[in-house]
């Protein structure tokens, strides 16, 4: 598996010096760091037959000769993303774990960000040195708190002919790789084996077969606003045939799993829904191991894969929800906005929807 680099931090292309960003009342320095080899361009690009709105481009198929996956250009993508949180705590004290911060890797990159927090907040940072994720933990006194997060993200897309991937041997899989293969809270694989094999286990293996999952879950399971809670699982979802956008994922990676196919979720935001579903969300999605490197898939088909940042990564939603709470506390929607951003001298253009297989990692 390709080594990914956590908190590295990108110059943007018209860069300028580093900003003061507010945190908590105090001040920290972003600091931009330039990437040691020269940025490719990606370029190729295909619109999708499912959509047709200003942003979708057609382009010819390419096709070029490898004897392995082959990586194919595409335009660098750049997105403007926020997010404000807002709770009134009950409890004298009470404790939150929150990961709303854009990851940093090798192929995604935070131009700048800024995040305010309550004055009155005690925070500890981490970052998990393998997935990346930026965590933030902090104790908060009773009242009305207010938490504001912003960042400017470059995402450098690997584009690969997916007809060339295929699934990788259990004993070639690297060890960190391993727990993307067994069941978890809310992808129970080990119940899904039967149906799994009933449905995809005699077609020939590979990104194809993988796809076929994918479809098949966006087209049996029907999209429902608030029509499941944090307990609903995978087994459920194929009983229910219907949920939101993590029951999609979990069924999705479940699937995959239960097949001997390493799959995970990544917490993203919902660009390119439809407007008229309501306003920007945060979005769960699919990673899929192929050909040693990993691979992106939204099953419920709502978003323009190309502009889906990542935020967290991990087996299911259990890892990695945008904020654990541990007290009583009110809740208020978030407020959450995404929007892409051009600079075609930079060579940065919109997110478009491709057929190529898309890895952000």
């Amino acid at each position: 598996m390709p080594g990914n680099e956590c908190g590295r931090v990108r110059k943007p292309p018209d860069s300028r010096p580093p900003r003061a960003l507010s945190i908590g009342g105090g001040l920290f320095t972003n600091e931009l760091a330039d990437k040691s080899d020269s940025f490719v361009r990606r370029c190729a690009r295909r619109s999708s037959s499912h959509y047709t709105g200003p942003h979708a481009f057609a382009a010819s198929r390419i096709r070029l000769f490898h004897p392995i996956a082959v990586n194919i250009r595409a335009a660098m993508i750049r997105l403007r993303y926020s997010v404000r949180l807002a709770y009134e705590v009950i409890d004298p004290k009470v404790d939150f774990l929150l990961n709303i911060e854009a990851a940093k890797t090798s192929r995604q990159f935070v131009v700048d960000e800024k995040l305010v927090l309550p004055p009155s907040a005690r925070v500890d940072r981490f970052t998990d040195p393998v997935l990346c994720n930026r965590m933030l933990r902090m104790q908060l006194p009773k009242g009305e708190i207010a938490i504001q997060y912003e960042a400017i993200v470059d995402i450098e897309h690997r584009l690969d002919d997916s007809g060339r991937l295929s699934e990788v041997p259990v004993a070639e899989l690297p060890f960190d790789v391993w727990p993307y293969l067994a069941p978890s809270r809310y992808c129970q694989s080990d119940r899904l084996m039967e149906f799994a094999m009933r449905e995809f286990g005699a077609m020939p293996r590979g990104y194809a077969r993988v796809y076929a999952i994918r479809e098949w879950v966006r087209n049996h399971v029907r999209f429902l606003s608030r029509s499941t809670n944090e307990r609903t699982s995978a087994v459920d979802t194929v009983v229910e045939r219907t949920g939101v956008c993590r029951d999609f994922a979990h069924l999705m990676i479940a699937i995959c799993r239960a097949l001997s196919i390493p799959a995970r979720m990544s917490s993203s935001l919902d660009y390119g829904a439809d407007p008229g579903a309501g306003p920007p969300d945060f979005h769960a999605v699919v990673e899929v191991y192929l050909s040693h490197q990993w691979y992106l898939f939204d099953p419920s088909g709502v978003s323009i894969p190309t502009g889906l940042l990542r935020i967290g990564t991990g087996r299911d939603a259990a890892d990695m929800p945008f904020a654990a709470i541990f007290g009583r506390v009110e809740s208020k929607a978030p407020l959450v906005s995404i929007e892409p951003m051009t600079d075609a001298a930079a060579g940065i253009e919109l997110p478009v929807f491709t057929t190529k297989a898309i890895s952000t990692w």
